[in-house]
């Protein structure tokens, strides 16, 4: 008798992570999603999930003032799967922002799988702002290369350790190279001796990210490091490097 195979669960979004003090009415959303596989139809693990977790209280609490809320997204498996998984899931978590919150705009988050993701989810008409943590892209795209047309008009941040083994750096470059072609406000930074999980330099990482969302959904003035990668000419503006302690540089 042939073993059935169950039917994968919808995708959602995790409650709302918001802060006391957070601003009654929300005015921007983020929605996070996490590191994935190339290609796998099992369920997502719950540690996928709550990894994100610390990442979405970081952003709600620099954003609790602004009524930013964070959701992490649940995806409904863990792979790629040709972009049918977690791109489709990434549209369709902008779709249901829009729903609960109406036109407000959303910002994509992503880390490894989730960054493509995020990448790829850009064209949704929500979608004001991306931010690519250590994306994995393919060395050999087929049957081409991946897209950056949706990146228009959008402000487009990607950051990638230098020593990250999972996923190459210097793909996210030459995307982001072609990305600038197509849309000024894009702009990458370079987190040196670190790796894939960005763990090394997680302070400055945060702070980055917070200064991103803020300077995106909120119209706040962007970091003057931030400020002048978008404003740098390639390769300068592409190659950014994170610097030491630019958590404390945020203190405006």
């Amino acid at each position: 008798m042939a073993q059935r195979t169950l039917p994968l669960p919808a995708a959602r979004l995790g409650r709302a992570v918001l802060t006391a003090g957070a601003a009654p009415e929300v005015s921007g959303v983020v929605l996070l999603l996490p590191d994935g596989e190339t290609d796998s139809r099992r369920r997502p693990s719950a540690l996928s999930y709550a990894a994100q977790l610390p990442f979405a209280r970081s952003l709600a609490r620099a954003g609790q003032g602004e009524g930013l809320a964070v959701h992490v997204v649940r995806y409904r498996s863990r792979g790629w799967n040709s972009g049918a998984g977690l791109a489709a899931d990434a549209e369709w978590a902008a779709d249901e922002a829009q729903r609960r919150y109406g036109d407000i705009p959303v910002c994509l988050v992503g880390h490894g799988m989730g960054g493509r993701a995020a990448l790829r989810g850009a064209g949704h008409d929500a979608v004001s702002s991306v931010l690519a943590l250590a994306p994995w892209l393919p060395a050999d795209p087929e049957p081409e290369p991946e897209p950056v047309r949706q990146l228009a008009g959008r402000k487009v941040l990607l950051v990638h350790g230098t020593n990250d083994a999972r996923t190459d750096p210097e793909l996210s470059y030459r995307l982001a190279e072609r990305a600038k072609k197509v849309n000024r406000e894009t702009c990458r930074f370079e987190v040196h001796s670190d790796g894939h999980a960005l763990r090394q330099h997680r302070a400055e990482v945060m702070a980055l990210a917070a200064d991103f969302v803020a300077g995106s959904l909120f119209a706040r003035p962007y970091a003057r490091p931030v400020a002048d990668a978008f404003a740098a000419p390639p390769p300068l503006g592409l190659r950014m490097p994170l610097a030491a302690g630019f958590g404390q540089s945020l203190k405006h």
